[in-house]
């Protein structure tokens, strides 16, 4: 049964009332509150603003890129940062059945929450664990910290001492980042302090490229990845025959889908897994699927006449007679107050303007010109819809951020739907 009900906004409200009460049967749960007991519904994770993720995408990525690296090459998906606001899990799973060898997280946490969703491959730490229970904690659970001097490989050998067996490690080398890493030129003293370490196995050593994405590898001009290339393989060379028994790497997205030179043992994806290529000037035919969505309900629908001021600081005001839909989403769900005014939404394949100030929990969209939208529908503000597709590029451009922390953005109040 079809029921309208007709709130205090232009249009209906149309509900299926059928299905929503079966929905609502099934959603039931027991709760016990105050000492009693009661049957309380879940809220539905669609309801409000959500973050779909594709995780036939994600798995077409990493084999995509594990075709494009080769055989010889392992690859690394970074899940960091909740997998770049996908879900870490899911992502690092559906990687993983792409062909993906290994995970990079940033934290102790990120990595223990892979390992009790039952992940048992290698993951690496990128970032520095500096004290003894963040790096016995990281031993225990079968986690590779990253290493940038000898008092951590100090430490870790003496968890594994204890425990009589090898601590597996990474050294890291700063070649420009200037974060993490040791000297180059105190790297060949340093690896073998660690390898008179009884309980250590160094197994990795790798740096980070700095300014890829902006001053790619050439070697005519010299440039600053040029440079960071040459500290490396300088490293590598002074270290002779022990660099061959180590996995080196070096590569991110940029560096991988840029030049072989950069790829070494291992390159380690990021923003390129998730479907976005860095840079318009490395898009090819590789086949990378965008594997996020942001979507959020219109929550009313109203008409004003022309001149009425819209959201806080009235930054917008009507120029006629006006259509506009309320949509639950704001700047605490991660779409930047920044972009108040210059994105727009896809609802059907058709893009909506979005007026005024992106307030914490919701903003407002102008859909004069598409004036069927009702309560409850679905606007899509980020990924494909039909035709349409909005990038995290374009929000990074209007916003003046990066891609990388437009996807990073998304809080956890926004549910993520895997599909």
């Amino acid at each position: 049964m079809l029921v309208a009900i007709q709130p205090c906004c232009s249009f209906p409200y149309y509900i299926d009332c059928k299905l929503s009460m079966s929905n609502i049967y099934k959603s039931e749960k027991l709760v016990t509150f105050g000492g009693k007991t009661k049957s309380v519904i879940n809220p539905d994770p669609c309801g409000r603003a959500w973050v779909e993720v594709d995780s036939k995408a994600i798995e077409n990525n990493s084999r995509v890129l594990k075709n494009f690296v080769g055989e010889d090459c392992l690859l690394m998906a970074v899940v960091k940062a909740d997998g770049y606001g996908h879900g870490s899990v899911a992502v690092a799973k559906a990687a993983l059945n792409g062909g993906a060898n290994s995970l990079g997280v940033a934290t102790l946490e990120e990595g223990i929450e892979l390992r009790k969703a039952g992940l048992n491959c290698q993951i690496l730490i990128l970032g520095n664990l500096i004290n003894s229970e963040e790096l016995y904690s990281s031993f225990y659970w079968d986690l590779i910290p990253t290493i940038s001097g000898i008092r951590e490989a100090i430490i870790c050998n003496n968890i594994a001492e204890n425990d009589h067996k090898k601590f597996v490690i990474h050294l890291k080398v700063d070649t420009g980042m200037t974060r993490l890493g040791s000297n180059c030129d105190e790297v060949e003293e340093l690896v073998t302090k660690i390898d008179n370490l009884e309980s250590i196995s160094l197994e990795g050593i790798y740096s980070h490229l700095a300014s890829a994405d902006s001053d790619p590898l050439n070697p005519s001009i010299n440039s600053f990845t040029q440079v960071q290339l040459n500290r490396f393989e300088k490293v590598l060379k002074n270290l002779g025959d022990r660099s061959k028994f180590l996995c080196r790497h070096l590569a991110n997205s940029v560096g991988t889908l840029s030049d072989s030179r950069l790829h070494f043992d291992m390159v380690r994806v990021g923003l390129s897994l998730y479907g976005y290529f860095p840079l318009d000037d490395l898009k090819s035919d590789l086949n990378l699927k965008p594997a996020l969505k942001v979507k959020a309900r219109v929550t009313l629908v109203r008409e004003v006449p022309t001149g009425t001021g819209v959201s806080y600081g009235h930054l917008f005001k009507t120029q006629r007679k006006s259509k506009l839909a309320v949509v639950a989403i704001g700047y605490a769900d991660g779409v930047s107050r920044a972009l108040s005014g210059k994105i727009s939404a896809s609802i059907d394949g058709v893009l909506v303007p979005q007026v005024g100030a992106i307030a914490m929990d919701q903003m407002v969209f102008d859909i004069t010109d598409k004036p069927d939208i009702k309560t409850g529908q679905v606007l899509t503000l980020l990924g494909i819809d039909g035709e349409v597709f909005i990038s995290p590029h374009s929000w990074s451009d209007l916003s003046g951020s990066i891609p990388w922390e437009v996807l990073c953005s998304f809080r956890n109040r926004l549910p993520r739907v895997v599909t």
